[in-house]
């Protein structure tokens, strides 16, 4: 609510400005703007779809809406951009008319100070949710606040040299900027909606089941897990002795369930429970077991290519 209240607030201004100076720089700031106030209502509504539970027709939640919101936002900067390279090029063309610059400067750098502090705000915010939403949103004002200040260096150096083509240029290389910024949250998007491997997370999950491994723990394999929303669904396979009753393996579980807790928040945990046989016996460090075939020889890393792979009885 506050991102979009500030950002029609800044359109509002930025428009004023750009019909003041007719700076082609300025209109490419508030061509932004307008882009950023569409993409923000639609981050509203993703924000409060993602943040109801899970019902009848959406078991795992709604929390995937917000990777379509990254990415529709990432689409509007691209078509803005696109949008101010032509209306610069259409300038270049035609030569600028620009006039009263400081007006548009006061105008320009006040707007670049509130989004700012403003896309700090919600980048912070959107980490601590662990909002894709609002990080996206974030990136797309602190965007607009780098815009607004190659905008303002434009004016600045037109007002100091004369050359009023630099306003239609200072234009087109913010447009090129802009163009970045919606490609990165386009690819975000992409790669959510294709369950892509968060490869920090995957580290870090590893990392604390491995700190946390306990003696008769003989295999964990086939690893996987997926992000929606806020939320994180982790299953994998775990080998322990044969003769544990469903009650020890329950305990384990939420155990496990709360270290991992401890360091990821909003997840969810299914564990598949393998029993032992014979052939592991040469892996398994459970000394006072009772029922061992043979003592153990064999060791293996419990990294990310061991328990995303196959069982370790599997490997040959």
């Amino acid at each position: 609510m506050l991102s979009l209240f500030v950002g029609i607030g800044m359109f509002i201004a930025k428009m004023g400005a750009y019909s003041i100076t007719g700076s082609a720089a300025i209109f490419s700031d508030a061509a932004e703007s307008i882009v950023h106030v569409l993409a923000t209502m639609m981050a509203l509504y993703s924000i409060i779809l993602s943040s109801k539970p899970a019902d009848d027709s959406h078991l795992y939640g709604h929390g995937n809406v917000e990777f379509f919101s990254a990415g529709i936002e990432g689409l509007l900067i691209l078509a803005a951009a696109v949008y101010i390279i032509y209306k610069a090029t259409l300038d270049i063309i035609e030569g600028p008319e620009l006039e009263k610059l400081d007006v548009g400067i006061i105008i320009i750098s006040t707007a670049g100070l509130i989004n700012l502090f403003l896309g700090v705000f919600l980048i912070k915010r959107g980490k601590k949710t662990n909002s894709l939403t609002l990080i996206a949103d974030g990136k797309h004002v602190l965007t607009d606040s780098y815009t607004s200040l190659g905008v303002l260096i434009g004016i600045i150096l037109v007002m100091i040299t004369g050359f009023t083509l630099l306003d239609p240029i200072f234009a087109i290389a913010v447009a090129l900027n802009i163009l970045f910024t919606g490609y990165k949250l386009v690819r975000q998007s992409i790669g959510g909606l294709m369950n892509e491997t968060d490869r920090a997370t995957l580290n870090l999950i590893v990392e604390t089941l491995s700190k946390h491994k306990k003696e008769y723990w003989i295999d964990i394999h086939e690893l996987r897990f997926w992000i929606s929303g806020d939320r994180i669904f982790l299953d994998f396979h775990l080998i322990i002795p044969y003769y544990f009753t469903i009650q020890q393996s329950h305990t384990e579980e939420k155990d496990i369930e709360e270290k991992l807790k401890n360091v990821i928040s909003n997840l969810q945990l299914k564990i598949h429970f393998d029993y032992c046989i014979p052939d592991l016996c040469k892996f398994c460090k459970y000394e006072i077991c009772e029922v061992r075939t043979e003592k153990k020889k064999n060791s293996f890393d419990w990294d990310v290519a061991k328990m995303t792979g196959k069982a370790v009885y599997k490997l040959r």
